[in-house]
């Protein structure tokens, strides 16, 4: 009797203990997504000269140099301000979304040819370069801003140009035939198709990932806005393909396809032509995780009946993650990995901790343990100690914001820009704002 009134008091204080831990969590959480991020990126990220918002800000939250406007990056600053305009109900937040849709409708909008320029100066001029002019990935997340700012603001103009965004892109660069979208787009639309002239590493003319995952979240965000039955088509068709083919049966994405989906891999190659082509083919575990979240949302919107085998795909990314790219040191997932021939195990083959990934990596462990809370996995360990690492190496304590890099392996990124074309406010916010709502329900 003594024996298990004291197993009774010991899981008392345990639970008392683990309950107490998220209730502190919560409160930093809450306090990095207000000081730390909305406080400190706005009103200062606005161009109230030329429009929409600067792209490159300091450390300390200065504006800086190069202010080339990309139409992903203005995007998520749409969809964050319009996030934060519903969830803290503060009307200076609509202020902040209205002033970056007023900028995507006028200056980065092709009038001519439909579609969003994925590159523009400062005073929202087309920039003339050797890059795709147009790309599936940036009209995405234009329709996902766009979406957003609606919700908050009832805006129809934003709700019509997201529609014409979704037609452009079906007319345009939608694959009637092998399905899934065209990332790379001449400036009327046209598909840039591969040919030998093309440099090895050379993303261009290859289907990806990265757009296929980031039409599947632009697409869920704008479904329940706009219940059309082409859009919930080409959201199923994404959902399942990204499901049934784009992650393979090692329970990881590839990152590059050709037309009909054959995988781009280097692995019969040397190691140093493997290096050579990593951003083409490495196994990135930030994707895999954020993708497990983004499949589970769409299928949640959908309502659809296989949902379970959704989860199950989902659960195995974000295992196979955890099991291969996680330091068990620090904490924290590393950027990527390698399974060369030959060898039974992935090697780590970039060490680096981006802040995207451990964002997107709390949002899923946390909602991997809202499933499965008995896994053995412990993903709310795995999240406890994810967030223990990205307030000792990722979190400014003193100029607020993330780094982009953590400190443990890129010291020198403390007086990195905390802004620019590829970092805005996107991954850490949405991830902070799931966990909070997350962590409130409990």
């Amino acid at each position: 009797m003594k024996v298990f009134t004291i197993i009774v008091v010991l899981l008392t204080v345990l639970t008392a203990g683990a309950q107490e831990r998220q209730v502190q969590i919560l409160k930093e959480m809450k306090h990095q997504a207000a000081w730390g991020l909305t406080d400190k990126w706005y009103p200062v990220v606005l161009d109230t000269e030329d429009g929409g918002y600067f792209t490159t800000i300091t450390y300390d939250f200065k504006v800086g140099d190069n202010q080339d406007k990309m139409i992903v990056t203005q995007s998520r600053h749409l969809w964050v301000t319009s996030q934060a305009a519903m969830h803290y109900n503060e009307s200076r937040y609509l202020n902040y979304a209205e002033h970056g849709f007023d900028f995507l409708k006028t200056k980065m909008w092709d009038a001519n040819h439909g579609g969003f320029y994925d590159l523009v100066d400062k005073k929202g001029i087309p920039i003339e370069t050797e890059k795709p002019k147009k790309t599936a990935y940036g009209n995405a997340f234009a329709i996902y801003g766009l979406a957003a700012y609606y919700k908050a603001s009832g805006n129809k103009q934003a709700l019509e140009l997201a529609k014409k965004t979704f037609y452009w892109l079906e007319e345009h660069s939608h694959d009637k035939l092998y399905k899934g979208y065209y990332q790379s787009l001449e400036l009327d639309g046209t598909p840039i198709k591969r040919d030998e002239t093309f440099a090895s590493t050379s993303e261009v003319g290859y289907k990806d990932q990265n757009s296929s995952i980031h039409l599947l979240e632009a697409f869920t965000e704008l479904y329940p806005i706009w219940p059309d039955k082409l859009l919930k088509q080409r959201l199923e068709e994404l959902l399942i393909l990204i499901r049934d083919t784009i992650v393979n049966e090692d329970h990881y994405m590839n990152l590059f396809f050709t037309e009909n989906w054959n995988p781009v891999s280097f692995k019969d190659t040397s190691r140093e032509s493997i290096k050579t082509h990593y951003y083409l083919d490495h196994v990135s575990f930030g994707h895999d995780v954020e993708t497990a979240y983004l499949m589970l949302e769409a299928s949640d919107v959908l309502g659809r009946e296989d949902h379970k085998i959704t989860l199950k795909v989902a659960k195995q990314m974000v295992d196979h993650s955890l099991e291969n790219g996680w330091d068990t040191v620090l904490g924290g997932l590393f950027d990527g990995g390698y399974y060369f021939s030959g060898e039974e195990k992935l090697e780590i083959v970039n060490s680096d901790k981006n802040w995207w990934s451990q964002a997107e990596a709390l949002n899923s462990l946390l909602l991997m343990q809202a499933h499965f809370p008995s896994d053995k996995h412990n993903y709310q360990q795995r999240f406890e100690e994810l967030w223990t690492y990205v307030d000792n190496y990722l979190l400014d304590h003193t100029h607020g914001g993330w780094y982009e890099w953590g400190l443990d392996q890129r010291p020198e990124n403390l007086k990195g820009d905390k802004g620019h074309i590829w970092k805005a406010t996107y991954h850490h916010y949405r991830a902070l704002l799931n966990c909070i709502k997350r962590l409130e329900s409990n």
